[in-house]
């Protein structure tokens, strides 16, 4: 149940009212439908419904992908081939799965950095936020999981070297990358565990889609201003804020529908863009590839995990300090995990009681530069592990870090921000009469030359 007030549920269908007074779905459809939105969203909060949608792909395709799919290390590659060229439609599902996992990314980053932006962890929205990386955790798990399957060189190879990453751990590191493989190498079983989990895992996200969804009904939608909706009674809701249906849903469908055409143009134009050649080679484990790398999705932290190698000065104290239990392989695998960490982290690091990023001038270059520097990781993780990639990749690393752990704590004391709207409408009335005075301005602009 939503915090903001809203209509009340009044069935008029006598089959409605029978059902809703047993089992109350079509209140829930209309409190969701009709919440009250705040009204001055911007494009910037399609990403929800992009997001619904694409979950949606993934289940689909998959669940028939899998009718088809032979997890077993000597046919898996075969049946993958079998799907593409026997089964009717094969191609356009195994190509929408597997772009599907690329929108879907496109999609999260672009949902957490507006996230980011405006505040959207902030009092009282942590456990939304949370729970969002936790989405996201799954998210990647289930990616990686999945891009084994298909059983090309680079499928097996990028399993190989991810979860050797866990032999880093001290003590029972050995025994955890042994569990992960079900023996002594990556083989058959490895390919089963993966298989069987790649298929559990999008439901679970599934059900944290819904714990997100209940936990920003219940404290209300961010806004670009971040000041929160005026909640003392429905007159005064209704000045703030529009019914979700159908301001919101004619532009999420919208919004999506522009999406699903870059969607659709991947799937039949350039749908192995984004993939890698060696994976259209089976794997072969006698045969190590020149250059093993992730999915894009995965290049920026992948970068972070190869920049600290033991030539750095932090790596090495820190295994002087730890007597050498902490070594570069561990350290590297420290700062992939903590790098998702410090993103969980944002509700308590960022010191600021403004909310939105939009009246907080210095925040602004921190937090396009974090942008840019996260392209760079993902081009350097892509890049062999040699110079100057090494140090791009150890500067780029340093700044991701820094942000969190060092920009963020200190903007909330240094910073001037601007004047913050009192209420969600002053906002929107800012917002309009700044549209108007652009477009008045490029109007005369335009006159001038005529004149």
């Amino acid at each position: 149940m939503s915090a903001i007030p809203h209509p009340p549920f009044e069935p008029k269908n006598k089959f409605v009212k029978w059902v809703d007074s047993r089992l109350p779905i079509f209140g829930l459809v209309y409190a969701t439908l009709t919440i009250p939105t705040p009204k001055n969203l911007n494009w910037m909060w399609i990403w929800g419904i992009v997001l619904a949608a694409f979950l949606v792909v993934q289940l689909a395709t998959g669940i028939v992908l899998v009718m088809h799919y032979t997890p077993h290390a000597d046919m898996a590659f075969a049946s993958v081939e079998h799907i593409m060229r026997d089964v009717n439609g094969g191609w356009l599902l195994r190509y929408a799965h597997a772009n599907g996992a690329s929108m879907f990314f496109i999609a999260v980053y672009a949902h957490i950095f507006r996230g980011l932006y405006y505040g959207s962890y902030k009092n009282p929205r942590e456990i939304t936020w949370i729970v969002g990386i936790l989405i996201y955790v799954c998210m990647m798990a289930a990616a990686f999981m999945g891009y084994v399957l298909p059983w090309g060189q680079m499928s097996f190879w990028g399993a190989t070297v991810i979860t050797n990453l866990f032999s880093a751990i001290p003590f029972v590191g050995d025994d955890i990358v042994k569990f992960l493989w079900g023996g002594f190498a990556v083989d058959n079983p490895t390919l089963n565990r993966f298989f069987s989990l790649h298929y559990l895992v999008p439901f679970v996200i599934a059900a944290l889609v819904a714990v997100h969804i209940w936990a920003f009904h219940s404290t209300g939608n961010n806004n670009p201003a971040g000041v929160p909706v005026r909640t003392k009674d429905f007159e005064t809701v209704q000045k703030d804020t529009v019914p979700f249906w159908p301001y919101y849903v004619i532009k999420d469908l919208f919004a999506l529908a522009l999406f699903l055409i870059f969607f659709v143009v991947m799937v039949f134009f350039m749908p192995n863009f984004l993939g890698h050649p060696d994976n259209f080679i089976e794997a072969n484990p006698l045969s190590t590839p020149s250059h093993i790398v992730p999915e894009w999705y995965f290049l920026p932290f992948y970068a972070i995990l190869r920049a600290f190698t033991g030539d750095v000065w932090l790596v090495q104290f820190v295994s002087f300090v730890t007597g050498g239990l902490v070594d570069a392989k561990l350290f590297g695998v420290i700062a992939m995990f903590g790098a998702i960490i410090a993103m969980a982290l944002a509700p308590w690091l960022d010191t600021s009681k403004v909310i939105s990023g939009r009246y907080r001038p210095q925040f602004k270059w921190w937090f396009w530069l974090l942008v840019i520097d996260f392209f760079v990781l993902m081009w350097v993780g892509a890049m062999p592990a040699e110079e100057p990639y090494a140090t791009i990749s150890l500067v780029a690393s340093a700044y991701w870090f820094g942000y969190f752990f060092v920009i963020l704590p200190m903007l909330g004391f240094t910073e001037k921000p601007k004047e913050v709207p009192e209420t969600v409408e002053a906002a929107f009335d800012e917002m309009i009469a700044a549209k108007y005075a652009k477009k008045a301005k490029a109007a005369g602009a335009a006159a001038t030359p005529a004149e």
